[in-house]
């Protein structure tokens, strides 16, 4: 049986979301429109993962 892959889109816009910062301030991702942003995601301390 084959199937055919579909297709990627390169470069699509990311969805907005919402997360704290390291401050707790409520930080969305339209606020960085226009520059650049590094989002740097990891699991929390202490956790397997």
């Amino acid at each position: 049986m084959s199937q055919r892959a579909s297709s990627l889109t390169l470069n699509p816009p990311a969805s907005d979301f919402t997360l704290p910062d390291q401050d707790g301030v409520s930080r969305s991702l339209a606020d960085f429109r226009g520059q650049w942003a590094l989002l740097f995601f990891y699991p929390k301390d202490g956790t397997p993962g």
